[in-house]
């Protein structure tokens, strides 16, 4: 079975980044989580990038916040989807610095980017990406996209009930 590496730049991110590490839980994928600071411990990041394909990973997900510098480095040393999510950190511009070092990568260097905080969707996406290959995944994603229906058309129901 395929697993997910969930990476941060801090331990401050570590709240955003649990939504990632909850839903790959629910869809019963493999979940290593470690802090790997792009500006703080380069060589571990360049270790983990260049070695991801080799210790089992189908797919990383990097969250950082301020320059986030993560996602994109990690994408340039690894032949691995990345996806990146934006984290708004006390030093941050309301985001849109974590948003924009994330999303406006050069070509032949793609990060998949979700949005701000937006490590739920990440795990979704990973877990999309590995059920491409993955029967078990795929039908544990169909569900829970099924289960997002019911609940849309329950509340509709409880809304007309109301009138």
């Amino acid at each position: 079975m395929s697993k997910v590496a969930v990476i941060m730049g801090s331990t401050s991110d570590l709240p955003v980044m649990q939504h990632a590490i909850d839903i790959l839980e629910e869809f019963e994928i493999e979940v290593d989580v470690d802090i790997v600071s792009a500006h703080r411990t380069p060589e571990k990041m360049v270790d983990f990038g260049s070695n991801a394909h080799h210790n089992g990973y189908a797919v990383i997900i990097a969250g950082a916040g301020g320059a986030a510098h993560l996602p994109g480095m990690v994408a340039s040393l690894s032949p691995l989807p990345v996806i990146g999510v934006p984290v708004k950190s006390s030093n941050s511009i309301d985001g849109w610095d974590s948003v924009l070092s994330i999303l406006q990568m050069p070509g032949g260097v793609p990060v998949a980017t979700v949005a701000l905080n937006g490590a739920k969707n990440a795990g979704i996406l990973a877990a999309q990406i590995i059920g491409s290959s993955d029967a078990s995944v795929l039908q544990k994603v169909i569900n829970y996209k099924e289960g997002l229906k019911q609940k849309v058309i329950k509340g509709a129901e409880e809304v007309k009930k109301r009138n």
